[in-house]
């Protein structure tokens, strides 16, 4: 669109197919432009401190080729005693994940960051929320395994997906537990003239 009254232009700096379903929901049009870069997954780094670096190196690398553009990164990760749990490299790192997951709290953080090169927009928020696990036993994590793909999931699970099997209840947004905290963004599309 161009002219003194267009809407900005919105581009989503991620692969995610659930990010891209639950930006969809706010009813605002966006493109997808996945960044080409190398992310931090070091286990052990402060994980509010890995999901801003991660969004802010998507959002900083999209907006840097598109500059006219509002550029929307973000990053999620599982923490559990003191560990960042990212997406696992196989089967049998899931499974190792699901086990450490058992029985206990965990929490989810997400990285918001939002960019216009243009102008300078710059804006990075942070929202966790706080998952709790039922006890697993194995026969349940091979049924969860065989029916959700947990290879591209941080922490090797999908709330939304087979939930019931392994999730005994959640505190925050559940939006941002899926990867993309729904309430933040759409705040943060309001204030950038995205969203009445």
């Amino acid at each position: 669109m161009t002219g003194p009254t267009a809407v900005p232009r919105l581009i989503l700096a991620s692969a995610s197919p659930r990010r891209r379903e639950l930006l969809t929901q706010l009813g605002v049009a966006f493109d997808v432009v996945v960044a080409d870069v190398t992310e931090h997954e070091e286990a052990s780094t402060d994980p509010r401190v890995m999901v801003a670096h991660n969004a802010a190196l998507k959002a900083d690398w999209v907006a840097a080729r598109h500059p006219r553009a509002v550029v929307l990164g973000a990053d999620t990760t599982v923490f559990i005693a003191g560990t960042a749990l990212n997406k696992p490299r196989d089967g049998a790192e899931a499974r190792a994940m699901l086990r450490r997951l058992s029985g206990r709290t965990h929490t989810v953080f997400t990285g918001l960051a939002v960019r216009r090169a243009e102008d300078g927009l710059c804006i990075d928020e942070g929202v966790a929320s706080e998952v709790t696990f039922k006890v697993l036993d194995e026969a349940v994590i091979e049924t969860y395994l065989a029916r959700v793909n947990t290879l591209d999931k941080a922490g090797g699970y999908a709330i939304q997906e087979h939930g019931e099997l392994i999730v005994a209840g959640q505190r925050g947004s559940l939006t941002n537990i899926i990867g993309l905290p729904i309430e933040s963004t759409k705040q943060i599309l309001t204030r950038c003239g995205l969203l009445p």
